[in-house]
C-alpha cells in the first residue's frame, strides 16, 4: 500500500479496543474481544470513518506478554475481515521487541502500528529516531507516531519533521500538552498535508478545522452510532453542533473517569464498565489496576442514562 493511501485510510474515530479477560484467571478472552469488534462493525464502523487500535493503553498492553499482544491483534484483524483498518499498539521499552511487534503486525494483516517514545528511561531524540528507523525497516506497515504524556519524553516538531520524511511514517497522534506554546496546533498546521493527525486532546473541533483527520473518542466503544455521528458533524463543518454533542457526552464520561482515577491507575476500565452496563461482554482490567466495577457501577449507569446511551440495563440486571 502506498503512502498516500495509508494516510487517507487513517481517519475518523480512532477507537482503542478494551482487552477482555476471563473471570478468575484473567487470561485473554478472545471470543469477548471478537464480539466487541462485531458490535462496533454492526454499529457502522468501517474504512473511511474509523480505525481500530488493538493493544493500546486502554487495551491493557502493559500487562500483556508479547504473545498475548500478537494473539489479540490476530483476533481483531480476523474479526474485522478487512472492513476497517486495524492498528497494533507497539509501545515498548525495547527496540528488539518493537521490531518483532512490527513484523507481527504485518503477518497478522494489521495496516499500522502505533509507536511512542520508550518509557521509564528518558530517551533522547536521537534514541527515538533510531528506534523508529528500526521499526520502519522491519516490515511494510504504516507507522503512527504517538506523542503522549504517558512516556518519558515529548516528540518535538523538529523530530516530527525528520520522521515525516520516512515513507511509512503516515500518522501523528497527539495527547501531550507539549513544552512549546501551542505545540499541537502548530503540529496540525505543519503536518496536515503530509500526515494523518489524530487528536487525543479533546480539542476535536478546532483541530478538525485546522486539518486533523482523526479523533480518539472513548464513547465510540459503547455507543458507535454517536461516535460516527459526531465525526459526520465535524466532516460536514457543523462545528457548533459537534461541540454541543461533545459537551453533552464526553464531559460526563471524563467526570466519571476522573473520579475513578482517584481510586486506581490504568486506562480503559471505564470503557469496560460502560460495555457491561449495555449488556456486552466485559471484564476488569488486570492488576495493578484495581477492579472498579462494584464501586462505580451505579455512578456509571447514571452517567450513561443522563447522556441518552441506548440499551442501558436496569440496576436489577446490570
Amino acid at each position: 500500500m502506498d503512502r498516500e493511501t495509508r494516510v487517507r485510510r487513517l481517519c475518523g474515530c480512532y477507537v482503542t479496543i478494551p482487552t477482555m479477560f476471563r473471570d478468575g484467571d484473567l487470561a485473554l478472552d478472545l471470543p469477548a474481544v471478537r464480539r466487541h469488534v462485531k458490535f462496533l462493525l454492526d454499529g457502522g464502523l468501517k474504512t473511511g470513518n474509523s480505525v481500530l487500535l488493538a493493544g493500546g493503553a486502554a487495551g491493557d498492553f502493559s500487562t500483556m506478554t508479547f504473545d498475548e499482544r500478537v494473539a489479540l491483534t490476530d483476533a481483531v484483524v480476523q474479526e474485522a475481515e478487512g472492513r476497517v483498518p486495524v492498528i497494533l499498539g507497539a509501545q515498548t521499552t525495547s527496540t528488539a521487541e518493537l521490531v518483532e511487534l512490527v513484523k507481527a503486525a504485518e503477518r497478522a494483516g494489521a495496516e499500522y502500528v502505533q509507536v511512542s517514545p520508550p518509557y521509564y528511561f528518558e530517551a533522547t531524540e536521537g534514541d527515538f529516531y533510531e528506534y523508529i528507523m528500526a521499526a520502519s525497516e522491519a516490515a511494510d506497515v504504516g507507522i503512527i507516531i504517538y506523542n503522549t504524556f504517558w512516556t518519558s519524553s515529548n516528540v518535538s516538531l523538529d523530530m516530527v519533521d525528520r520522521l515525516a520524511e520516512t515513507p511509512n511514517v503516515v500518522g501523528l497522534k497527539w495527547s501531550t500538552p507539549g513544552l512549546a506554546f501551542m505545540a499541537f496546533e502548530r503540529a496540525v498546521v505543519r503536518y496536515a498535508d503530509r500526515l494523518s493527525v489524530i487528536d487525543n486532546r479533546l480539542t476535536y473541533v478546532t483541530s478538525h478545522m485546522m486539518g486533523a483527520r482523526g479523533i480518539e473518542l472513548h464513547p465510540t466503544n459503547y455507543w458507535p452510532q454517536w461516535g460516527l455521528r459526531t465525526w459526520e458533524l465535524l466532516e460536514a463543518g457543523e462545528y457548533a453542533e459537534a461541540q454541543r454533542e461533545l459537551v453533552r457526552v464526553v464531559i460526563p464520561f471524563y467526570e466519571v473517569w476522573e473520579e475513578m482515577a482517584g481510586y486506581t491507575g490504568g486506562d480503559g476500565y471505564l470503557d469496560k464498565l460502560c460495555l457491561e452496563l449495555i449488556g456486552l461482554g466485559s471484564s476488569r482490567s488486570r492488576p495493578p489496576t484495581r477492579d472498579v466495577r462494584d464501586q462505580f457501577r451505579e455512578r456509571t449507569r447514571e452517567m450513561l442514562l443522563c447522556c441518552g446511551v441506548p440499551g442501558v440495563l436496569p440496576a436489577s440486571v446490570g
